[in-house]
């Protein structure tokens, strides 16, 4: 029995209203209700879609309801709602300096509250409400009892708003850039963007006045899969892709014999020969840096430093049981792939299936050599983002590294092994059919368990937001319209057949924005897609930034493209992201073209609307850019001329933050990711088309700078009219 929340003295006077479950059908939809699986939504046409039986059915299963008795899964949610005095967790933000909880019904009794640092107060109740006093902010432990009943809950107390840098509500606008990190080309590198290289960019970048450096998801990857190369479905949120470590910064990279190895012909053959490729070889990059990185820690270890061998634990210990379970998943992962072919936890032997097992702790100590490895390589990871970040700093850029939280893991990785409760299994999250992508999306990523999120005082989130925070001064998070409610597919089923499942879109942000604070990390919501009603003002009462793309930034009056004013405060305004055309992309409709090919399209019909379709907004686009005196009125629009004004554009919008993609910088042409698409196309693989070195000097920084400078003085830059820059173009 697992119902996503406790049922509400209303849910369970609704019940009995009712007349008890009635017909099959009736009770099944209010059980699913009770699950908080939306019984209807409507889709991009603006159509109310219905959410089927069968559909519910298969949700409620996944969710472990037994459903042999509809009408008795109802009777025991009112039963299991009596019986509890308080949630498993409450998430509270102080009202006049004081915490305040409702209760489900007046009581008599005493509470006892545990603070985080260990401080008690206690005090009486007899009503429907507790008064806490001025409880902290942080997580505390609540117990009441009460009608000789006792019950415990989790209490987190929350100041309900992010962080933002100093004066970003009153008027101070920002600039940054956004990188694909493993896309970076340098002259250093071993084919995939380093550390080193993003230290690079960040002090070339931080010279020019950029105030922040946004970057894809740095999630772990599967080492025995590496072309399995998309960052958004990662083995682990928990932990960072080691591909990125940039070997010859480590100090064991100069032992002799690791020396030796690397400067022998036959290994700087294979790093020159990946280092040339226009494509990223993961295979490639995954078999040197895995071996580089082997004879590193058998180095680490022979070396017996003192001081590094303590900083390594010290952080073992800080980052806790989840970081050492899932440094073990990847050495179980690694010894299955390779002696059995096995990797998928799904088909281990059962005993391994089980963290807890005998068999698992067996295996931990036998094979401790190759989890202290992984642990390791974490290690040193963290050290060198964390040199990226204090090169940050000290540029004086306001905000630094912009991480990004992708909106789940893979099922077959360290997440869903290390805690299999808290996910669905057999349900994948994806997105309904919309203009953009007429089939729906099925992102084969296992959503949250609503019921055991709460249970485990959302345990699971906090500990992904604190590591996806860590040595950043701002996070992404993919699809947050995810903490309200995602769209859940049956597995096996098409994309048309799901329904949203809901979560508690207020708690999940109280814990956002109290870890924000903590943190002194700025949170920005990517909510591109159908976004429910209301959310966006959850999102600015929250204090979450909104993301807007330029191509998608409507006037509601006119239809047309949305001017600069009209742009939230508190938002980032981006020209485009990994999934859409780049700027010299989308004004050649490369992207349009490519669906095309790929038989993305339902039919020739679609596809000539939306060739059409871009017809149209180019013009309209350009009409504004007329407008705003961004772009010259007479002859043919050169598409160079369009991407600086599309800048200018975006340095002017109203908008806190400001980000130019590094891909429209080096004016790359196509996209880095085609949604719906695996490979097909080169995804997640072309390399950007300069050196880090060389876009240091070449002036495109400071060329890109000086159009985002107009964030600070925008009539003064745009009274210089047009840019009229002789550089090589292209007709669009």
């Amino acid at each position: 029995m697992d119902p996503m929340a406790d049922v509400t003295a209303a849910d369970a006077a609704s019940m009995e209203a009712a007349g008890g479950p009635g017909a099959e059908g009736d009770a099944l939809a209010r059980l699913a209700d009770a699950y908080g699986i939306e019984p209807s939504f409507v889709d991009a046409n603006g159509a109310t879609v219905e959410t089927s039986d069968e559909i519910r059915r298969a949700l409620l299963a996944a969710m472990g309801v037994d459903l042999s008795d509809v009408a008795g899964a109802l009777a025991r949610l009112e039963e299991e709602a009596a019986g509890r005095l308080l949630p498993p967790v409450i998430v509270a933000r102080p009202a006049d300096g004081r915490v305040r909880i409702s209760l489900s019904r007046p009581v008599a009794g005493r509470w006892r509250a545990v603070a985080e640092d260990g401080a008690e107060r206690e005090g009486a109740v007899d009503g429907g409400a507790l008064d806490l006093g001025d409880l902290p902010f942080g997580y505390h432990r609540l117990d009441l009892q009460a009608d000789g009943t006792a019950t415990e809950a989790t209490l987190v107390v929350t100041p309900g708003a992010c962080w933002l840098p100093e004066g970003l509500t009153e008027g101070r606008r920002l600039w940054g850039v956004s990188v694909q990190l493993y896309l970076l080309k340098s002259e250093a590198n071993w084919g995939i963007g380093d550390y080193a290289d993003l230290v690079l960019l960040v002090e070339a970048l931080a010279d020019e006045g950029c105030a922040v450096v946004g970057l894809n998801p740095l999630h772990a990857q599967f080492m025995d899969a590496p072309e399995d190369a998309s960052p958004y479905s990662p083995a682990s949120r928990l932990l960072l892709n080691i591909l990125n470590i940039a070997v010859p910064l480590l100090p064991e990279a100069a032992d002799p014999d690791v020396a030796a190895w690397i400067g022998s012909d036959a290994v700087t053959d294979r790093i020159a020969a990946a280092r040339a490729t226009p494509l990223v070889d993961y295979t490639a990059v995954a078999d040197l840096k895995l071996e580089a990185l082997r004879r590193c820690h058998q180095a680490f270890r022979r070396a017996s430093d003192p001081d590094r061998a303590m900083a390594f634990e010290r952080f073992r210990a800080e980052r806790g049981d989840r970081f050492e379970r899932a440094a073990l998943f990847l050495a179980l992962r690694d010894h299955f792939a390779r002696e059995e072919d096995n990797p998928d936890w799904h088909r281990w032997p059962e005993p391994f299936r089980d963290p807890g097992s005998a068999e698992v702790r067996r295996f931990a100590e036998e094979h401790r050599d190759a989890v202290d490895f992984f642990a390791w390589t974490q290690w040193v990871a963290d050290g060198q983002l964390a040199m990226a970040a204090d090169a940050a700093r000290a540029g004086g850029m306001a905000i630094g590294l912009y991480r990004d939280l992708a909106v789940g893991a893979d099922l077959a990785g360290a997440e869903t092994w290390a805690n299999a409760a808290a996910v669905l299994d057999g349900v994948e999250v994806g997105a309904p059919p919309d203009l953009f992508n007429p089939a729906g999306q099925s992102w084969g990523l296992p959503p949250f368990h609503p019921r055991r999120l709460r249970e485990e005082g959302y345990r699971s989130f906090i500990d992904l937001v604190r590591a996806n925070m860590r040595h950043a001064g701002g996070l992404r998070i993919d699809h947050v319209m995810g903490l309200q409610h995602l769209y859940c597919i049956p597995k096996g089923s098409s994309p048309r057949e799901g329904a949203y499942l809901g979560y508690p879109v207020d708690d999940l942000l109280g814990v956002l924005a109290l870890e924000s604070a903590r943190n002194r990390c700025l949170v920005v919501g990517e909510d591109l897609g159908t976004v429910p009603e209301g959310f966006r003002d959850r999102m600015a009462d929250a204090q979450v930034l909104s993301y807007r793309v330029l191509a998608f930034e409507k006037d509601e009056e006119t239809g047309g493209f949305a001017p600069t004013g009209a742009y939230p405060v508190l938002s980032v305004a981006v020209a485009a992201s990994h999934d859409l055309a780049t700027l010299k992309g989308w004004w050649q409709a490369r992207d349009v073209q490519a669906k095309d090919a790929l038989g993305l399209y339902p039919d020739e019909a679609e596809a000539t609307r939306q060739r059409e379709l871009r017809d149209r907004e180019r013009r309209e686009l350009a009409t504004l850019l007329h407008r705003e005196k961004l772009l010259a009125t007479e002859g043919p629009i050169r598409v160079e001329s369009f991407v600086d004004a599309a800048h200018r554009h975006l340095s002017l919008t109203t908008s806190a933050l400001a980000v130019v993609q590094l891909d429209d910088i080096t004016g790359e042409k196509d996209q880095v990711n085609i949604p719906a698409t695996d490979r097909e196309t080169p995804n997640w693989r072309r390399k950007y088309a300069e050196t880090v070195e060389r876009l240091a000097t070449s002036g495109a920084f400071a060329h890109i700078a000086r159009l985002m400078a107009e964030r600070a003085d925008g009539d003064a830059a745009r009274a210089g009219g047009p840019d009229a820059s002789g550089r090589e173009t292209e007709s669009g």
